[in-house]
C-alpha cells in the first residue's frame, strides 16, 4: 500500500514539473507555431547585420591594404550567400551536401590568391573552417580604445 502511494505521488510530481515546464515566465502555456512572415523578415535582418559586423571584424585581423580588404569583403559576402543557398537545397544525402560545400570552399577562393599575400589567404581558410576567434579581436579592439582614450586625457 505504501508502495503505491509512493508511485502515484511520484507520478503527480512528475506531470506536475512537466507542466510548469512547458510555461514561459509569466505563467503562460509555450506554444510551438510557425514564424510569421515579418518575424523571418526581421531574423534575416538581424543576421545580415550580424554577418557584416563579423565580416568587418575579420578584416581588422588581415594585413591588406583598404582596397583588398573591400575586394575581400566582397568576396566573403558572396560566399555565405552562396553557402545560404546551398544550405536551403534539398539533397538526397548528406554527403552529397558535404561535398557541394566543399567544393564551394575549394573554389570560391581561387581568383583570390592571386591578390593577397599567403598569410592573409591561410586566415581566410581558416575562418571558413570554423576557427576565427572574434572574442579575441573584440578584446583587442576594446583595448585599443581604452589606450586611446588614456593618451587623450
Amino acid at each position: 500500500m505504501k508502495k503505491l502511494i509512493l508511485i502515484i505521488f511520484a507520478l503527480l510530481l512528475g506531470f506536475s514539473i512537466n507542466a510548469q515546464a512547458r510555461r514561459d515566465r509569466m505563467g503562460n502555456p509555450v506554444i510551438n507555431r510557425e514564424p510569421t512572415e515579418e518575424e523571418i523578415a526581421k531574423y534575416e535582418q538581424k543576421l545580415e547585420e550580424r554577418k557584416d559586423e563579423y565580416i568587418s571584424n575579420f578584416l581588422t585581423t588581415l594585413e591588406a591594404d583598404d582596397f583588398q580588404k573591400e575586394i575581400i569583403k566582397q568576396y566573403l559576402n558572396s560566399y555565405f550567400d552562396s553557402k545560404k543557398e546551398l544550405l536551403k537545397v534539398k539533397y538526397e544525402r548528406i554527403f552529397d551536401r558535404e561535398q557541394a560545400i566543399k567544393k564551394l570552399d575549394d573554389t570560391h577562393f581561387k581568383d583570390l590568391e592571386e591578390l593577397i599575400s599567403e598569410n592573409d589567404m591561410s586566415k581566410i581558410k581558416e575562418m571558413i573552417k570554423g576557427n576565427f576567434d572574434e572574442k579575441e579581436v573584440l578584446k583587442d579592439k576594446k583595448k585599443k580604445r581604452k589606450k586611446r582614450k588614456k593618451d587623450q586625457d
